[in-house]
């Protein structure tokens, strides 16, 4: 059996900003997907590789000291250990896909 989400109509929905809904596990990842809502969100860094994907609206990515836009259909992959942040401005829907272990 399939799921089928309307993954802007569910970010939309999530009652606080930033705080990631797992969506399913697909090939050993997680699918999370989460709401942007204008604010910074603070460094952290992970184990793994973590996709991010913007559905609708820009993501303002901190890495390496430089600013990265990632726009609606456009995807960063972070490496596992790279420090990375969000700048103010980022908005709309974003799906991250990270490690499920």
């Amino acid at each position: 059996m399939s799921n089928r989400t309307n993954l802007i109509e569910l970010a939309s929905s999530l009652p606080q900003a930033w705080r990631s809904h797992i969506v399913g596990e697909a090939a050993g990842a997680n699918f999370k997907v989460v709401r942007m809502d204008g604010n910074a969100y603070p460094n952290e860094q992970h184990p793994f590789n973590e996709a991010l994907l913007v559905i609708e609206g820009q993501i303002n990515l901190e890495l390496d000291g430089d600013i990265v836009q990632v726009r609606s259909g456009e995807v960063v992959i972070v490496p596992a250990g790279t420090p990375h942040a969000v700048s103010e401005g980022s908005h709309g829907t974003l799906v991250i896909i990270d490690s499920a272990a």
